[in-house]
């Protein structure tokens, strides 16, 4: 996997200052060998090279992949992870927003 550049990486560190402000408990750690947002232990975004990927659903996941340059995340070639979009620095302006649909999906997924 390829390291993120110094540009994305404090883009990346804008948007978990962001989304630490609205909901306490998020974190960022190294899981599958990238800088990852988690709650609860589990990943809802992430930065693989300059990209932002974001666990999505219905029409936030629909929106993001309309996105010029988007992609369905694909870590081992051949296999993407269906909810799971890959967004390209160009579109840096909307990743705090798509981290916080990510967020927002995934504590809706999670609620017991």
């Amino acid at each position: 996997m390829e390291a993120p550049d110094e540009g994305s990486l404090e883009l990346y560190e804008q948007v978990l200052d962001e989304l630490q402000l609205l909901r306490p408990g998020i974190a960022s750690k190294k899981m599958f060998g990238m800088p990852s947002l988690m709650i609860a232990g589990k990943p809802f975004a992430g930065l693989s090279g300059e990209d932002m990927i974001f666990k999505l659903s219905g029409e936030a996941h629909a929106r993001a992949l309309a996105l010029p340059g988007t992609k369905p995340f694909d870590p081992m070639g051949g296999h993407p992870m269906k909810a799971w979009v890959q967004v390209p620095p160009e579109h840096s302006e909307l990743w705090p927003d798509l981290a916080e649909e990510a967020l927002h999906s995934h504590l809706a997924e999670h609620q017991t």
